[in-house]
C-alpha cells in the first residue's frame, strides 16, 4: 500500500481485506535532552512495515506479561503508527492513541493497542506514537515526552488527510499516563487547532507535578546516578542511564514520582484543571473502580488493620475514623490491604478526575464521567476491577495475546467492550456520547459493566470525605 504527499512517499501494507496499516513512521528527531525537531519531508521512500524502536525503559507489569521488553529500543523513538480503512469516500474520524507506563515504560507496539479492529469497527483512522520516557523524556522540567507528543500531533496535521483522515476532526485519548497526558495536551497552549476532541482513561493526574517537585525528583536521581548535573549525564551511555534508573525504582515510591511533566515547564500552564476548561475542548474522564488493587497485588505488603488505618490518618486526618466506616461500607469483606488500595485509588485517580470534572464544569467546558466496575474473575477475584484492565475492552482486542490471562474468557467480555467502543466511536465521530455531561449539581456519570447505566452522584459519602461537596 502506497500513500504519496508533499512529505513524501510511504509505503505499508494490507493487514486484512479491509484495514491498511502503516508501521514505524519517524516524525521527529530529537538530541538527547533537547526538544523535538518535526520531519517535515523525507528525502526516501518510508517503509512504513514495521513498529519503530520504543524508548529506553526499565520494563513495567505489561511489558513483563506482553514481552514488550524484547522489542529494540533507541534513544531515536519517535515513531508513529496508522491503521486505516482500505477504501475511504470521506474525510474520516482520528484517533490518537497515547500509552501508558507512568512516563516511565511501554510502547505503541503493546498487541493491546493494535489499532486494526477499531479502525475496522468505526470507520476511523487510529494513530499510536512512541514518545521519550524516564530521564530521556522527563529529567527536571523540560517536559521533553509531552513535546514529543505534540510534535506527533503536528504531524497527524500535516499528513493525516493523505491516509483518509479529518485533520479538522482528531480526538486524543490514552490511559494512566497515557490519560493524564491528554489532559495536559487539552491545557497545552502548543496544541491549538491540533486536537478537538479528548478522552481520558484513568488519567494519572497526580503526575503533572509541581517545579518544586520536579527540581527534587531530578536532584534525587542526580545522587543515586552520583553526578551532578545533566551535562555530565549527557557523556553516558544509554544503557548507564537505564541502570540508573532502575536503581532509583528500587524505592517503589519513586515508580511515579521521579520522571511526569511539570507544571509550568514547556508547553504545560500552571493550573491545568481551570486551562484545561478554558480550551473547551470536550473532553470525557473516566476511572476504574479498583484501579490500585493491581499493585496491591503486585507488590503485596503484609499489612495489619492498624497498619492500615494509618495510611487513613496520614491521608485524610481528622475524618480518618470515619473514612475507615464508610469505605468498610462500600467495600465489605475486604482485607487491610484492600481496605488501603481502595482509599488509595480515590485518593491517586478518583479525586483528582472529580475534582478536574468539576472545575471544568464549572467553567462551562463539556465534559463527560464514565466509571469501570466490572471486576475480572481471574485469580479468585482479587483483581476487582483494576488499572489497565479495560485496554482490551477498550481497542476490542480481546482476541490479543495474554487478555484473558487478565480477564478471564467469560463471554460477557464481548458485550462490555462493545458499549465502550461505541462511545468512544460516536465521540470521535460527534463530540457527543450516549450519557448526560458532568455538572457539580447530579454529577451524572455512566458506569460501565455487564450492562450499563447512569448514576446520579455515585458514592457521594466517600466524595465529601474528601471535601469533594458542591
Amino acid at each position: 500500500m502506497q500513500i504519496s504527499n508533499l512529505s513524501g512517499v510511504f509505503l505499508g501494507s494490507k493487514f486484512n481485506d479491509t484495514i491498511d496499516e502503516f508501521l514505524g513512521i519517524q516524525y521527529a528527531h530529537a538530541k538527547r535532552f533537547q526538544e523535538p525537531v518535526d520531519i517535515e519531508k523525507y528525502s526516501e521512500v518510508v517503509e512504513a512495515k514495521s513498529f519503530g524502536p520504543q524508548s529506553p525503559q526499565v520494563p513495567g507489569f505489561m511489558d513483563e506479561i506482553l514481552n514488550t521488553k524484547e522489542l529494540p529500543t533507541s534513544e531515536d523513538c519517535l515513531y508513529l503508527n496508522i491503521w486505516k480503512p482500505s477504501e475511504v469516500k470521506s474525510p474520516l474520524p482520528v484517533l490518537f492513541w497515547i500509552h501508558g507506563g507512568a512516563y516511565t515504560n511501554g510502547t505503541a507496539a503493546t498487541s493491546w493497542y493494535h489499532g486494526a479492529n477499531l479502525a475496522q469497527m468505526g470507520e476511523v483512522i487510529l494513530v499510536s506514537i512512541n514518545y521519550r520516557l524516564g530521564p530521556f523524556g522527563f529529567l527536571g522540567k523540560n517536559n521533553l515526552g509531552l513535546l514529543d507528543q505534540i510534535s506527533a500531533l503536528r504531524w497527524v496535521n500535516r499528513n493525516i488527510e493523505s491516509f483518509g483522515g479529518d485533520s479538522a476532526n482528531v480526538t486524543v485519548f490514552g490511559e494512566s499516563a497515557g490519560g493524564s497526558s491528554v489532559v495536559a495536551l487539552t491545557a497545552s497552549p502548543l496544541t491549538n487547532g491540533l486536537i478537538n476532541k479528548a478522552w481520558a482513561m484513568s488519567p494519572s493526574l497526580l503526575q503533572l507535578r509541581s517545579p518544586a517537585a520536579a527540581d527534587e525528583a531530578m536532584c534525587a536521581f542526580f545522587d543515586v546516578a552520583g553526578i551532578n548535573s545533566i551535562s555530565e549525564l549527557n557523556t553516558w551511555t544509554t544503557q548507564q542511564i537505564v541502570d540508573a534508573t532502575a536503581k532509583m525504582f528500587l524505592n517503589v515510591e519513586n515508580y511515579i514520582s521521579t520522571f511526569s511533566p511539570t507544571r509550568g515547564g514547556a508547553g504545560l500552564p500552571d493550573n491545568v484543571d481551570q486551562t484545561s476548561g478554558e480550551s473547551n475542548i470536550p473532553l470525557v474522564v473516566g476511572t476504574n473502580r479498583d484501579e490500585n488493587r493491581l499493585w496491591t497485588v503486585l507488590n503485596p505488603r503484609p499489612i495489619d488493620e492498624v497498619g492500615a488505618k494509618e495510611y487513613f490518618e496520614k491521608a485524610l486526618s481528622e475524618s480518618a475514623e470515619s473514612a475507615w466506616n464508610i469505605y468498610g461500607q462500600f467495600t465489605p469483606n475486604s482485607s487491610p490491604a484492600q481496605m488501603v488500595s481502595a482509599l488509595q485509588t480515590d485518593q491517586n485517580f478518583r479525586v483528582p478526575a472529580w475534582q478536574l470534572c468539576d472545575a471544568r464544569s464549572k467553567m462551562g467546558a463539556d465534559t463527560w464521567m464514565y466509571w469501570f466496575t466490572w471486576p475480572t474473575p481471574i485469580f479468585d477475584g482479587v483483581l476487582g476491577c483494576c488499572h489497565a484492565l479495560d485496554l482490551p475492552f477498550m481497542f476490542n482486542n480481546l482476541d490479543k495475546p495474554n487478555v484473558d490471562v487478565f480477564t478471564g474468557t467469560s463471554p460477557v467480555r464481548t458485550k462490555i467492550s462493545a458499549h465502550f467502543t461505541t462511545e468512544l466511536l460516536r465521540f470521535a465521530s460527534s463530540g457527543r456520547v450516549s450519557w448526560p455531561k458532568y455538572d457539580v449539581s447530579e454529577r451524572k456519570t455512566l458506569r460501565i459493566d455487564e450492562d450499563v447505566e447512569v448514576l446520579t452522584d455515585p458514592e457521594p459519602a466517600i466524595r465529601k470525605l474528601w471535601n469533594l461537596s458542591s
